[in-house]
């Protein structure tokens, strides 16, 4: 399981850079709106540049899931990332070949608890969950924050109910706010795409070292 994300990669030095700098999964963008799109191509020259060095995680947002599965072996994603409004039983659909990380974006803990619940009941649940920031139509990468104390209550009610997930946070995270992000929500690791870039897609090699450095100490100070 990764701790440290760097997502919307869409050059090979980026993806060079997030592995130099200590990350442990890259994000590769399969969302045709998105800023941070990829197009097959390019993703497998990503993909070929850290072969072996890093996770790969496939982003998606409500796509049809045998594409998923065919981007997913084309590239031999580690991960899929579901991002969009996809139902519990569409997990059921991904090849048992990826693990699968679910995204919620600004649900209470009821809200995702039932969901999970949902998933159990439908016959696969995600291996983790990650939670992001939301706005009217855009699936991530919105540059807003959330409200960092209430994900570490999520976790503590995740775990009394006995769905206990690793649980990764997203939501405006940048070199800056990550240490206290880490400190009051307490997640198993960080995601991280705008809070990185000099412009949307194009990761800043110091910045994304800052990023990992900040994440690192905190995760240290946080287990220690």
């Amino acid at each position: 399981m990764f701790r440290i994300k760097i997502c919307g990669i869409t050059r090979p030095v980026d993806a060079h850079s997030a592995v130099e700098a200590g990350a442990d999964a890259i994000g590769l963008n399969f969302v045709p709106s998105s800023t941070r799109f990829v197009h097959l191509e390019r993703a497998q020259e990503i993909a070929a540049a850290v072969a072996g060095q890093v996770a790969k995680v496939g982003v998606f947002v409500n796509a049809d899931a045998q594409e998923v599965n065919r981007t997913a072996n084309s590239l031999r994603l580690d991960w899929v990332q579901l991002h969009g409004d996809e139902p519990p039983d569409y997990l059921n659909d991904i090849t048992s070949e990826v693990r699968i990380l679910r995204v919620y974006r600004s649900r209470t803990s009821t809200e995702v608890i039932a969901d999970l619940q949902n998933c159990q009941q439908a016959g696969r649940m995600p291996d983790a969950i990650l939670v992001d920031a939301a706005a009217p139509g855009i699936f991530g990468g919105t540059g807003q924050t959330l409200d960092w104390q209430s994900v570490g209550d999520l976790i503590r009610h995740l775990s009394e109910k006995r769905l206990a997930l690793p649980l990764l946070l997203a939501g405006g995270l940048n070199p800056s706010n990550v240490a206290r992000a880490i400190a009051l929500a307490r997640p198993f690791g960080v995601d991280v795409a705008g809070g990185v870039e000099d412009s949307p897609g194009l990761k800043s090699a110091a910045k994304v070292r800052q990023f990992v450095s900040e994440a690192l100490e905190a995760f240290r100070e946080t287990e220690g």
